[in-house]
């Protein structure tokens, strides 16, 4: 059976090398002694960890092909600076490596500007943490962040703020039978002020129409401003449930108020 086939850069990556753990062994004596042609070797029998890694980022709206040679660089890096006399796996070492060049690259390109230091102070803040999980073996906090590199807390955590990527209201978190859940169903609010319009519809009268479940849905969703995942929790159904029937419930009251 033909392999799978994705063109990226250029490159065939169903046609990528495989290398076994006999020929990394020998591949890795070659590339300390300095032989270019066992480093470029070795980057080819690892682009595949390259493309796993940069489908994570498929929402970024980031040209692939320049997440993958990103990416690359990440794994180039990890490559110069891995330690084989430690008792840890190449990919083990190499994928924070390889996530990091490309956040570090999505940082830099958000067209929203981040000022200069605020990029270092969460940088910095980045690599403590980085440090900090490999010496402590958990995940640290804010405070301990803040210790190592002797910045307020607020600010670390103002900084890195600052540097994440917008994301829309409208990205989808979760997709079940052709009911896509976004961002925006999870937001709450109490005042419910962007559908005002639908009280003064008569929506009470049209909610009398509903059978019992959806009209309490309507009711905690857009009386109480609960979202979605709260109202299933209340109700003891998934969210992908709640979705769909407040969208028959909509879609009958509309209707009735035609």
């Amino acid at each position: 059976m033909a392999g799978y086939k994705v063109e990226i850069c250029g490159v065939n990556t169903s046609k990528l090398p495989l290398i076994s753990n006999k020929e990394t062994e020998g591949l890795w004596k070659r590339i300390k002694q300095g032989d270019a042609s066992a480093r470029e070797e070795y980057i080819k029998g690892n682009l595949r960890l390259v493309l796993s890694i940069i489908q994570r980022f498929s929402n970024s709206n980031e040209n692939i092909d320049d997440l993958f040679q990103i990416g690359c660089i990440g794994l180039m890096k990890a490559i110069d600076n891995f330690n084989t006399a430690l008792n840890v796996k190449f990919s083990t070492y190499a994928v924070p490596m390889i996530i990091g060049e490309v956040r570090r690259y999505l940082r830099d390109n958000n067209s929203i500007r981040v000022s200069r230091s605020l990029r270092d102070i969460a940088y910095k803040a980045i690599y403590a943490k980085e440090a900090l999980m490999k010496k402590q073996d958990k995940e640290p906090t804010i405070e301990d962040i803040s210790k190592e590199i002797d910045v307020p807390a607020e600010d670390i955590v103002f900084a890195l703020d600052a540097i994440q990527t917008p994301v829309s209201l409208y990205e989808p978190v979760f997709s079940e039978s052709g009911d896509t859940l976004y961002i925006m169903d999870q937001i709450s609010d109490k005042k419910c002020k962007e559908n005002n319009w639908i009280e003064e519809l008569s929506l009470r009268e049209a909610m009398k129409k509903l059978p019992e479940r959806e009209n309490n849905i309507i009711k905690l969703r857009y009386f109480e401003g609960k979202t979605q995942m709260e109202v299933a929790e209340e109700i003891h159904i998934s969210q992908a449930q709640v979705s769909r029937l407040e969208k028959n419930a909509l879609s009958t009251m509309k209707t009735h108020l035609a």
